[in-house]
């Protein structure tokens, strides 16, 4: 059963629509879908909202703490609310996959990701879900940082758009505890 969503982003306006920030995109758009808003939380370093999933109370986590810096926002709300690794489900870019694809992954490595890899040192453990959210690879010889830090085109937005829609129609089934299911749905399309 997932408790908590984390979305990675980086805060700030300059941010808001890069590639870098698609956990944010999509809680944004998961929120979009309910009545609930979001609110600044100190304690917790962080955007917060809570939703409604099939009767369960979900936690929306939106760490304003930079990148690679999201583990201490997750820890504290973890913590507070004593939610387990396993309950946990962290939605981040990922350069490997191409823009319109989205993998659902059951625990594992950082994979050379900043926002990960704070998490996993922070937390102590590699337990939770990670919903990876494809952007694609910038050409050859390009700079990755700066094709992570620059806004993704409208292709790309529309892409991002209509797969956030598939996980949101999974999400039901995500929440109560089928991860299994939604696993082999999202990672076979």
């Amino acid at each position: 059963m997932i408790k908590l969503i984390v979305g990675l982003g980086n805060p700030g306006q300059q941010y808001e629509k890069t590639r870098h920030n698609a956990g944010f995109l999509f809680l944004d758009y998961l929120l979009s879908e309910s009545l609930a808003s979001w609110g600044h939380e100190v304690k917790f370093h962080g955007l917060l909202a809570t939703i409604q999933v099939a009767g369960n109370k979900v936690l929306l986590l939106k760490p304003q703490t930079f990148m690679n810096k999201s583990g201490s926002s997750v820890v504290a709300l973890a913590r507070y609310y004593k939610i387990k690794p396993e309950e946990i489900l962290v939605v981040h870019d990922e350069l490997d996959l191409a823009a319109g694809v989205v993998r659902l992954k059951s625990a594992g490595g950082h994979a050379g990701h900043n926002g990960l890899r704070d998490i996993i040192a922070n937390l102590g453990d590699k337990g939770f879900y990670r919903l990876r959210v494809g952007i694609g690879r910038p050409a050859t010889g390009k700079n990755v940082a700066d094709f992570v830090l620059s806004a993704s085109s409208k292709q790309e937005r529309q892409d991002m758009s209509m797969v956030f829609d598939v996980v949101c129609s999974h999400m039901k089934s995500l929440v109560s505890g089928e991860v299994s299911l939604v696993m082999n749905s999202l990672n076979r399309k």
